[in-house]
């Protein structure tokens, strides 16, 4: 349990390593993966990891600056999704796809605190590949927390986790593996 109401769940091998490997390959493949521009602080930049946003259809995902439509569910994701949604106990119609190519391809600080997720939503993130630091901050406190999100793992944050609080990727200068990461989210189609 974390300050003000958020809530971390984190399981560090959730998928076996044979299986996480072969997921891995073939979504690495298959995913219509491409590196986006953003605004970020009035700068139009290249995006520091390649993306792939797969949500139902009328389900368009908005921030800085960048608008992305959805791509098709694959059989992969499909499962996937079920199977998150099974240990989690909550509904995801979308998933924003993730590589991190090496130690430079990095995660800012933010919050999925977007409208289209509604006031506190529930984000489950899949990680394969390499491990990287993943970071939350309280916006008020500056407390931190820190996990290593490493093959095969997830990691769900819920309550008021995206109210009060930041995460990151950040950057490093240790050589790591690619990284793909699949965080899954109840879009709002109405909003």
């Amino acid at each position: 349990m974390l300050a003000d109401g958020g809530l971390v769940r984190w399981w560090p091998r959730w998928l076996s390593c044979p299986e996480s490997t072969v997921l891995f390959d073939r979504l690495r493949t298959t995913l219509p993966l491409r590196q986006e521009q953003v605004t970020v602080f009035g700068k139009v930049r290249a995006q520091p990891r390649l993306t792939s946003w797969h949500a139902n259809e009328g389900c368009s995902y908005r921030y800085s600056g960048l608008t992305l439509d959805p791509a098709p569910w694959t059989d992969d994701l499909c499962e996937l999704r079920r199977r998150v949604e099974e240990e989690t106990e909550a509904v995801f119609n979308s998933v924003l796809v993730n590589l991190y190519r090496c130690g430079s391809d990095a995660m800012g600080w933010h919050a999925d605190d977007e409208p289209c997720f509604g006031p506190d939503p529930t984000i489950a993130s899949v990680s394969f590949g390499g491990t990287r630091r993943f970071l939350l901050r309280h916006r008020e406190t500056g407390e931190k927390r820190e996990y290593p999100l490493g093959d095969g793992s997830l990691l769900v944050m819920s309550g008021t986790v995206q109210r009060f609080w930041s995460h990151a990727v950040p950057k490093t200068a240790k050589p790591v593996a690619e990284r793909l990461n699949l965080t899954w989210r109840r879009f709002l189609e109405s909003v």
